[in-house]
């Protein structure tokens, strides 16, 4: 199965406290639908010491965004964009912008 949106793909998010921030994907769960942006989303986790190293505290945490609330960036025009899945000739498939129909790297 082709994903639409993979790591190291930069986008936008659409919804939510970070609305119009742009990111960098750093994790992607398909299943679940959640993706994890490098820089944003982040929230207050009040953490127990694990260790004798790690204290305990207030930390600052990157949370995951569902993939709904977020469009991928294309690295063509640096615009958000929708995306869809085409299959070449030699049956390979990839992603493509559905407004222009140019193939997304």
């Amino acid at each position: 199965m082709m994903k639409k949106i993979k790591v190291n793909d930069n986008v936008l998010i659409i919804t939510g406290k970070d609305k119009g921030k742009k990111g960098k994907v750093q994790q992607v769960i398909p299943k679940k639908g959640k993706l994890l942006i490098e820089g944003l989303n982040i929230y207050k986790r009040h953490m127990k010491s694990q260790s004798e190293t790690q204290q305990a505290g207030i930390i600052d945490k990157e949370m995951f965004v569902d993939i709904s609330n977020v469009a991928l960036i294309d690295p063509n025009n640096n615009e958000p964009a929708k995306v869809g899945i085409s299959e070449l000739k030699d049956k390979s498939k990839v992603r493509i912008n559905k407004k222009t129909g140019e193939v997304i790297v």
